[in-house]
């Protein structure tokens, strides 16, 4: 499974971006994904996770009410919709996928990472 991230961006205090994660390769759309985040000189941080039908979702509390994760299983596409950005949102963000239907905050049942998009906010 290749998946590669794409929609970060430079973008103001307030702002709004929409990322992508499109999955190629032996891909199956009963797989959890999820988002997560590493700014630098910080760990790597869960931001958001949806189950391989969508039922099931979860946040971090940082973005809860902000961030918004989807997918869509027939193209086999993952987004986050990221409304009233702040300058700490600032970080690359890595979609993920997991070899079972929900893997929820835990970063090490994933089995697939994606390169990475940065996201930058300005004050």
């Amino acid at each position: 499974v290749q998946l590669q991230a794409s929609g970060g961006g430079l973008v103001q205090t307030g702002g709004s971006l929409r990322l992508s994660c499109v999955a190629s390769g032996r891909t199956s759309s009963n797989n959890g994904m999820g988002w997560f985040r590493q700014a630098p000189g910080k760990e790597r941080e869960f931001v958001a996770a949806i189950s391989w039908n969508g039922g099931s979702t979860s946040y971090a509390d940082s973005v809860k009410g902000r961030f918004t994760i989807s997918r869509d299983r027939t193209r086999n596409i993952l987004y986050l919709q990221m409304n009233s950005l702040k300058p700490e949102d600032t970080a690359v963000y890595y979609c993920a996928a997991a070899m079972r239907a929900y893997s929820g905050s835990d970063y090490t049942q994933y089995n697939y990472w994606g390169q990475g998009t940065q996201v930058t906010v300005s004050s």
